[in-house]
């Protein structure tokens, strides 16, 4: 990957490693414990993110749009960052209203 830093890529080459794993059992069962604890691992990278952001509107003259610009993201974007609001950074599209689906006729007696 462009632009990302030894230690992530160490993150993203563990679990592309996971691929790897001949036994598909053992494949499928460890890629269940890294799923099993990514909503914790989640939280803890926001919170790092959150306490490195909070870090850098910390230094002089620092506001929102200039930790945007350094961070190449949209100012509003720091703002929930540090209000512990924020995703990934993707937009998501909203749902689609599914359609009612057609009710099964019971079968009749006669």
């Amino acid at each position: 990957m462009l632009g990302v830093s030894e230690e992530a890529q160490r993150v993203f080459d563990a679990i592309d490693a996971l691929k790897e794993i001949a036994d598909p059992t053992e494949r499928a069962r460890e890629v269940g414990k890294v799923l099993k604890n990514l909503p914790s691992r989640n939280k803890s990278l926001k919170e790092i993110r959150q306490a490195a952001v909070l870090e850098m509107l910390s230094g002089d003259g620092a506001t929102y749009r200039s930790v945007a610009a350094e961070l190449g993201v949209h100012f509003t974007t720091v703002q929930a960052i540090v209000t512990g609001h924020s995703t990934s950074g993707t937009v998501k599209p909203k749902a689609k209203k599914k359609a009612a689906e057609p009710r099964k006729e019971e079968p009749s007696d006669g």
